[in-house]
């Protein structure tokens, strides 16, 4: 296991936790994340007078809302059956289904900044579905790669999430025209 050590001296009990949890991290839930937040994109539909911050608010707010799901479906499923639960436990779990919401910031960031790139709400949701995609397929690759897996592996699961990122944006130009 790698040590991790502090500006003044030896290793710590909680730097060497933080290494095991990297170590040891899912990223199942950005691969998730992505793809929910390119869903998101094509189902805004026709947004009100303030699209693109509404399409910024749909796209974090969702994320944060299937978090919460997640959190419970693993606290009060699978864990409640299994054992009593404790904070540390609560909080775990919550910093393990993050990268759902983190993986909504790209695309409502990319939304955000789509006016000072010159794009109109249209391009704006073009520019948030690309970037969920290119999220998702980024998520996976890391996930595959620090699991040890070969450049085999990792071109497979990059070309599945991009067929599945590809299927996304076929539904978007299918619902467009």
């Amino acid at each position: 296991m790698p040590r991790t050590r502090t500006d003044s001296g030896p290793p710590t009990a909680r730097g060497e936790r933080r290494a095991e949890r990297r170590l040891h991290a899912d990223y199942t839930g950005g691969v998730y994340g992505s793809m929910l937040a390119a869903s998101v994109v094509i189902g805004a539909g026709s947004l009100g007078a303030f699209p693109r911050v509404e399409l910024v608010l749909l796209l974090v707010l969702t994320g944060v809302a299937f978090w919460i799901a997640h959190v419970h479906a693993q606290l009060f499923g699978a864990r409640l059956a299994q054992r009593a639960l404790d904070r540390r436990v609560v909080l775990r779990v919550c910093r393990d289904e993050w990268p759902i919401v983190k993986a909504a910031l790209p695309p409502a960031a990319a939304v955000a900044v789509s006016p000072l790139l010159g794009l109109d709400v249209r391009g704006a949701s073009w520019l948030a579905l690309c970037v969920a995609v290119a999220g998702q397929i980024g998520w996976s690759v890391v996930a595959a790669r620090r699991a040890g897996a070969s450049r085999r592996l990792l071109a497979a699961t990059a070309s599945v999430n991009l067929v599945l990122g590809l299927l996304i944006i076929s539904f978007k130009i299918a619902l467009t025209h």
